[in-house]
């Protein structure tokens, strides 16, 4: 078993927090084990929690779709979230429940030791940096204890905010542009 099969494991059966009693499956990374980008969401939503994979439902497919239209494979990257498991109504998780669940998403980063973390949202920002300043900082590299990380919005903001589309498409064809480099570095 290696590491990411150990980490799985432990997120399937993880008690934890709270979130073990209302969730329907936990919702481990899933994707390459070595990728060159890990992308790490808020938590999953309904459809993540009845299928037990991330970014399922409407965000994955936007996500999905703005990968493929800059020539990122979906099956080439690993997706995953800050948190494991649907908080109640699709509410932000708590800060007990970041803590709960950030050991298991470090190990993941860890594990597939990708040449960027791309970061979706402000949760996740928060949870990983920090700081909760996408709007400010989207499309930007930040290194942190020698890893690199990637800020963009969460997939979902573009269902609110349709103006965001094209925010994250030029995001993300950045973020192509950035690992494209790095490879051939």
């Amino acid at each position: 078993m290696d590491a990411l099969d150990d980490i799985r494991s432990k997120v399937v059966a993880c008690t934890k927090c709270e979130l073990c009693k209302t969730r329907t499956n936990a919702v481990p990374g899933k994707g390459s084990h070595g990728a060159d980008i890990v992308f790490v969401g808020e938590a999953p939503g309904r459809s993540e929690d009845l299928s037990g994979e991330p970014f399922v439902g409407a965000a994955g497919k936007k996500l999905s779709a703005v990968l493929e239209k800059h020539g990122i494979a979906r099956d080439s990257v690993y997706i995953t979230n800050v948190v494991k498991c649907r908080p109640p109504n699709n509410r932000v998780p708590t800060q007990k429940e970041r803590d709960s669940c950030i050991n298991y998403l470090q190990g993941e980063i860890d594990a597939i030791n990708p040449k960027v973390v791309c970061i979706l949202g402000n949760t996740a920002s928060n949870s990983i940096l920090g700081q909760a300043e996408i709007t400010k900082n989207h499309g930007q590299v930040v290194e942190k204890d020698g890893r690199r990380y990637f800020l963009t919005f969460h997939p979902a903001a573009t269902i609110y905010n349709q103006e965001l589309n094209a925010v994250i498409d030029a995001d993300m064809g950045r973020l192509a542009e950035i690992v494209s480099k790095m490879r051939d570095a």
